[in-house]
């Protein structure tokens, strides 16, 4: 009667020969071409068991990658709509601050071709009123201003302080209702009185001659009749010359210079005229 069961090799008897059989192919692979080339063709045979022994981490990958729950695509879809409304809102800043940069530029670009002393004021305040074309600004009583001063951006003249405060001081634009300004025609030295209608993008020219030589384009600079503004500031640029045969005036209307909707830094001058003034 045969046994029931054959006892084998022991395991470490049979570690020990899988151990020989490893050193030999090692040797056989140094020595022997053949021997490489017989190996080469075992790897083209062993490649499908390997991609199959690799396919639970490959499953494992994929369902990582497109099984994800509805749960974390919402969450994902709303952290990546706050970073992107953040990023815009950091564009935008950046290129509101880039425009401030360029205005601020200009402005004190123009300030250094005047020969007049001036001093930076920021705008932080407009009037509510749209009868009364006023603004506020952040300079007062310790800047040393006064009642009467003008006030230019880096275009034009933009009007004058009318109320001077510790530590801010209230402006009248040139377009105001209640304000006029002496000028002449660039051109040719013909003077005139500009007045504001109440219009922020217009200024009337009063009592002009039907004859007076006066075209559209002209620009009109402050004359320095007065004693309040200095004379040759830009003020407007003429935009209408209309004459009626049956009037003895002629109908004059102008566009300001000064970007008074806009500016947000404008310059104060001081001259020895407009403080006697």
């Amino acid at each position: 009667m045969k046994p029931l069961f054959v006892k084998g090799p022991s395991v470490g008897a049979r570690l020990l020969l899988l151990s020989l059989l490893a050193f030999a192919f090692i040797l056989a692979g140094q020595r022997y071409q053949w021997f490489k080339s017989l190996e080469s063709s075992l790897s083209v045979i062993s490649a499908p068991f390997y991609w199959v022994t690799d396919m639970p981490d490959r499953l494992e990958l994929w369902v990582d990658e497109n099984l994800v729950s509805r749960k974390t695509l919402r969450r994902d879809n709303r952290r990546l709509k706050a970073e992107s409304l953040l990023l815009k809102a950091q564009v935008q800043k950046l290129a509101s601050l880039e425009a401030e940069n360029v205005r601020l530029r200009a402005l004190l670009n123009s300030s250094a071709l005047l020969d007049d002393t001036v001093l930076v004021a920021e705008l932080i305040g407009v009037s509510s009123s749209p009868l009364h074309h006023e603004i506020i600004i952040n300079k007062g009583q310790t800047d040393q201003l006064f009642v009467g001063q003008p006030v230019i951006d880096a275009l034009g003249l933009m009007g004058q302080v009318i109320e001077v405060g510790p530590k801010q001081s209230r402006v009248m634009m040139i377009t105001d209702a209640s304000h006029a300004i002496p000028v002449q025609v660039n051109r040719n030295g013909v003077r005139s009185i500009a007045e504001g209608v109440g219009l922020l993008h217009e200024l009337t020219l009063r009592h002009v001659s039907a004859t007076t030589d006066i075209r559209v384009g002209d620009l009109l600079v402050s004359s320095g009749l007065g004693g309040r503004f200095p004379f040759g500031y830009p003020v407007a640029t003429v935009t209408e010359v209309s004459i009626d045969p049956g009037q003895p005036f002629a109908t004059v209307r102008a566009k300001p210079n000064a970007q008074l909707d806009r500016s947000r830094y404008v310059l104060l001058v001081f001259t020895r005229q407009g403080e006697q003034g």
